[in-house]
């Protein structure tokens, strides 16, 4: 089995995209049915894996430029299919699969990982300019690809019938919580807690892109219906990428700042997070649409437990270890809080459920699955 991965979403900021080519990447690497695997990003093939990159650098600023402009984007969008057809062109024995959605012209066979359907379904989410170039692409992607791969059972019947995509032709594959998202005793947790302004336990957390989607205004409007003593104890910390029409969620974010109960601390380098993640007291996450909510799964792995809504695909992620609610539902978010802050029993119940749910997810898993779909598109 020959196969051609794209690894262009290995990059900063190494969001839940990335992370996923990276572990999949990691694990083809070991396995004994791959007998060839070439590494491909931009218009080129890569001499080895890239790593997971924890800072800005020149060639992200230049992509955020970019991004801005829609005759770039458009020029972009027209010229890199060709370049990236030309350096393919002798490889057609090979199996081209895409984590991010896009595929090249390809004479080979090819397989694209779906992993949500925002810019069709919540296209006002997104930049304008961005949503008209996925769009595009994306559909682009539906003529070219042989099979797709979804997170989720929710995604991949949302693309079949948003598309009446041959629903045979898609394959789940779940993603995993990568083995540095584990529990820790406080003493190794303190000197990064510390270095952020944290206390072990003293804190609720959400990590997710400052973006609508997150629903993170409903999140400060139930944290702040919490009793100041609850607020003070355990203060709302986030981080994430910053995102984008987001100027609503900043201003409340900055009062809630002000008034001592929530701080947002950025995008934080990528091996502090698993950190930030053990040391909490609680996970939030009232998402409106996801199409794994790979967060979810990483909380429960360092055995914190998990407040989050029942919207899209996160029922399938959270299993019976998270309190769920209707992602507009303050008053029951709310209580939802309040319990996970408060309710040992609870809390301890859930801690061990969310370990024992966590642990059936696996990237070891996610690639042998992988696998077993590129085998049968090769089989035809």
């Amino acid at each position: 089995m020959k196969i051609i991965l794209s690894v262009e979403p290995v990059r900063f900021p190494l969001t839940g995209i990335g992370r996923y080519t990276y572990e999949l990447a990691k694990e083809l690497r070991l396995s004994d049915q791959v007998d060839d695997l070439k590494f491909f990003s931009g218009s080129r093939f890569l001499p080895a894996l890239p790593s997971a990159v924890g800072e800005s650098n020149k060639i992200h600023g230049i992509k955020r430029a970019m991004q801005k402009s829609a005759l770039v984007l458009e020029g972009y969008r027209l010229v890199m299919p060709y370049l990236r057809q030309r350096s393919l062109r002798d490889s057609k024995e090979y199996l081209y699969h895409s984590p991010n959605y896009y595929l090249p012209p390809f004479t080979g066979r090819s397989v694209a990982t779906f992993h949500d359907l925002s810019p069709f379904t919540m296209a006002h989410c997104h930049a304008p300019k961005l949503v008209r170039y996925l769009q595009k692409e994306l559909k682009a992607t539906l003529v070219r690809a042989d099979a797709l791969i979804t997170d989720s059972e929710y995604t991949r019947k949302e693309l079949a019938d948003y598309f009446a995509w041959p629903i045979e032709r898609i394959y789940t594959v779940p993603l995993a919580s990568s083995g540095e998202f584990h529990p820790r005793i406080p003493e190794v947790l303190r000197d990064t807690l510390v270095r952020h302004g944290l206390k072990v336990g003293g804190y609720s957390l959400f990590v997710g892109t400052i973006e609508p989607r997150k629903n993170i205004e409903t999140l400060l409007d139930a944290y702040s219906r919490l009793p100041e003593a609850v607020r003070s104890r355990w203060p709302l910390i986030l981080t994430g990428y910053h995102g984008w029409q987001n100027d609503a969620i900043n201003a409340r974010l900055e009062t809630a700042r002000r008034e001592g109960w929530a701080h947002y601390l950025g995008f934080v380098p990528s091996e502090d997070l698993p950190l930030l993640f053990a040391g909490a007291r609680l996970f939030t996450f009232p998402s409106l649409y996801e199409g794994f909510g790979l967060p979810v799964l990483e909380a429960m792995s360092s055995g914190v437990p998990v407040v989050c809504s029942n919207s899209s695909s996160l029922p399938e992620v959270a299993g019976d270890a998270a309190l769920m609610c209707e992602p507009m539902d303050v008053d029951a978010l709310t209580a939802h809080l309040l319990q996970g802050l408060e309710d040992e029993s609870w809390r301890n119940q859930a801690i061990e459920r969310g370990l024992l749910h966590a642990a059936k997810f696996t990237w070891e898993r996610c690639a042998h699955e992988t696998i077993q779909v590129y085998r049968k598109v090769l089989q035809g």
